[in-house]
């Protein structure tokens, strides 16, 4: 009590306006409960000028503050008291706001003027001036009380970012460095909160660095913020460089937040380096779970990699921790997915008898999902009802799941029942739904009834995603309605649907087999816009169709290109090239391609294998031909020359045929009786029975 009443003494100096005359002057309505002391606030004087109208308020203002202050707080404490000053906004302007919260931390002390500064920041015209907020903070450094002046600049910080004006909110307390304000951790973590909540992440990243240069040292949750933030946009290698920093300062990630790395990393094929991280974690003492576990688990799953997931699952129950029916049900959606649905229906029969766990809807849906897969929609059947029967309802993946392999199937009767049933339980269709019906009936030919179930779902609100998009221009192509493909393609684009290198892909497939390679041109200039990256299908696609166009030199280039962009060329590839260079009687080039394909150990097509051969046999140069085939092994070096042989003699080329044939006989015990009978005849057709004879006398003498 007795400094209580030393620090109301002291604010005699400040408070010496009458409350009753303030009151009156700036329309305040306040009534006090008692009568003021009157040694608190002695008779006012009358103002001369604005400017010591303004004087007044100010120090009237910090007697109703000093009131407020002292009524409600009846002992000290370590945060500011919540005012309740009868004053208005309207009634004390910027800058004598300004006055008032410098005055009090240099009459009152630093409590006193933080509990103004909270009540008067619950105004918008206090709260987004930004020079109340740097006053304040710079009064209370010079009472020596730091701590206090940085929880005032985080408010500006983020009050202003309300307004868009956090870069200056940032910069400002950078600049507060230089009124003797040291950057701190909090501070810091605060301003990359705000910043990457607002979305500014190479702010924040900038202001990491700034800071931590500054003496702010980053801990843990620094760290965290900005690998969340980095996670949240998916930007993989920032994830990367950031984890590595934090490792390398010693600290370590939470368990959820660590999830949400390995669930980053997964979801982007990065599973090798989520299960480096999550090691190397463990190694630096982090204590993982079963979602950590089991998040790494459905990441290799996906990948295909099912052998390595049950090694994980091995080394978490040897570490204590007993797999749930997530993990149980990830491995089984895995093993469905690879194909490997009777493993994994062992699998659920286990999780079935076990008196831990059951199935869950999910379980069930995976294994459903592998059933119908392989069109063993029978089975997927039983197992709705057994799901049905346990007291579970179907979600609605359970019914897409179903309705999609009976329109594979091509039921599209219990399709359509299975639709009514999900809509009577009150699970409402979804695009993918929609999608496996008007599939299911474009493939059954009946195309005014998938219109019409377009027509329907667009009705109900549903938007068509790049799948029902895909559908339609697959249809449209079919029809060689380029013109409609082109308008459906241009929607796609307008609207910002995403279009997928197999779109893509087959789109250009189809213009080049129609010799539009214009349209295929734009198509392929336009996924390289977009950022998608060429496969192997879309560089063969190309060359195909500037092949069958006569427009050889530009398939060798686009050859070439897909060489230097790393991907590297099949069989077919080299055969699209090939047959175009042949066709242009390029042979000595075709020959190169060739040999190339061979030497990377590609065994080239029967047509590739054919068309060089035939090609140098129209133009004599049958040991060219020869040594086409003899780079065969001998299986295939059979075969062709077969084929060769009758093709020759099917066009009446019987003397270039005969080499061919005493090849065979040479190498060959049991020759083709094709063959033989197609060689004879041809002999005979054309006159050449010294040949028939010749081939006839070295079979029965069993030369070779």
């Amino acid at each position: 009590m007795l400094r209580v009443n030393s620090e109301r003494r002291l604010f005699n100096g400040v408070c010496n306006t009458h409350l009753n005359s303030l009151l009156k002057q700036r329309n305040f309505s306040y009534k006090p409960s008692e009568e003021p002391h009157t040694d608190w606030f002695p008779p006012p004087r009358p103002p001369s000028h604005p400017q010591s109208s303004s004087r007044s308020v100010v120090r009237n203002v910090c007697s109703l503050v000093c009131q407020s202050y002292y009524q409600q707080q009846t002992h000290f404490k370590s945060t500011p008291t919540q005012l309740t000053l009868p004053i208005a906004s309207d009634s004390l302007t910027t800058e004598e706001a300004i006055t008032v919260v410098a005055s009090l931390a240099d009459e009152a002390g630093s409590m006193v003027a933080l509990s103004f500064f909270y009540w008067a920041i619950g105004f918008p015209s206090f709260r987004h001036f930004m020079r109340f907020y740097v006053v304040a903070a710079t009064s209370l450094i010079e009472n020596g009380n730091s701590e206090r002046a940085h929880e005032v600049m985080r408010c500006m910080v983020k009050n202003l970012a309300e307004i868009g004006r956090l870069k200056e909110a940032v910069t400002m307390v950078i600049e507060m460095r230089n009124q003797g304000l040291e950057p701190c951790t909090q501070t810091l973590n605060c301003l990359l909160g705000v910043a990457t909540e607002m979305g500014s992440i190479e702010l924040a990243r900038k202001v990491f660095v700034e800071m931590s240069e500054r003496g702010a040292f980053p801990d843990s949750s620094t760290f965290k913020i900005l690998i969340i933030s980095y996670c949240k946009t998916n930007e993989i290698s920032q994830v990367d460089q950031w984890l590595i920093a934090m490792l390398d300062k010693g600290f370590l990630l939470d368990n959820a937040t660590c999830t949400l790395v390995l669930s980053t990393f997964c979801e982007k094929g990065h599973i090798n380096r989520a299960l480096w991280f999550f090691h190397k974690m463990i190694g630096n003492g982090l204590t993982p779970n079963v979602i950590n576990y089991t998040t790494l688990i459905n990441g290799l799953c996906k990948r295909g990699s099912i052998k390595q997931a049950f090694e994980l699952l091995e080394e978490m129950v040897r570490k204590g921790w007993k797999p749930n029916v997530y993990t149980h049900t990830v491995l089984i959606d895995g093993m469905c997915k690879k194909g490997w649905t009777d493993k994994a229906f062992r699998l659920f029969l286990k999780l079935v008898r076990s008196e831990s766990y059951k199935p869950n809807v999910l379980t069930y849906t995976a294994m459903i999902n592998g059933y119908c897969k392989e069109g063993k929609v029978n089975r997927a059947e039983m197992l709705l009802t057994r799901m049905q029967e346990q007291g579970l309802v179907p979600n609605e993946n359970t019914y897409t799941t179903l309705i999609n392999g009976h329109c594979k199937n091509g039921n599209l009767n219990r399709a359509f029942e299975l639709l009514h049933e999900m809509q009577k339980e009150g699970s409402p269709p979804n695009m993918y739904t929609y999608n496996a019906i008007i599939h299911g009936l474009f493939k059954k030919g009946r195309i005014e009834e998938a219109y019409e179930q377009l027509e329907i779902c667009l009705k109900q609100g549903l938007q068509p995603d790049e799948v029902t998009y895909n559908i339609l221009i697959m249809e449209k192509s079919k029809e060689s309605d380029i013109k409609h493909v082109l308008v459906i393609l241009s929607k796609m684009i307008k609207i910002g649907v995403k279009r997928d290198i197999h779109l893509y892909t087959t789109l250009i497939s189809r213009f080049s087999w129609m010799k539009r390679m214009d349209e295929s041109e734009r198509l392929f200039d336009d996924l390289v816009k977009n950022g998608l990256i060429p496969s192997k299908e879309t560089y063969t696609s190309m060359i195909c169709g500037y092949c069958r166009e006569g427009k050889v030199e530009n398939g060798r280039k686009m050859f070439e290109k897909m060489s230097e962009n790393g991907c590297l060329p099949d069989s077919i590839t080299y055969g699209a090239l090939i047959s175009g260079l042949c066709k242009e009687s390029k042979l000595n080039e075709a020959k190169s391609y060739y040999d190339a394909m061979i030497e990377k150990g590609l065994v080239p097509c029967e047509v590739t294998r054919l068309t060089i051969a035939y090609e140098y046999c129209k133009v004599n140069e049958l040991s060219k031909a020869m040594e086409v085939v003899d780079r065969l092994e001998k299986k295939l070096w059979v075969r062709t020359l077969n084929t060769l042989v009758r093709k020759l003699c099917s066009e009446k080329k019987v003397e270039i045929a005969v080499p061919f044939v005493h090849k065979l006989i040479d190498k060959e015990k049991n020759l083709d009786r094709i063959m033989l009978m197609g060689f004879v005849t041809a002999c005979y057709d054309s006159n050449h029975y010294a040949l028939v004879s010749d081939i006839s006398e070295r079979i029965s003498k069993g030369i070779g």
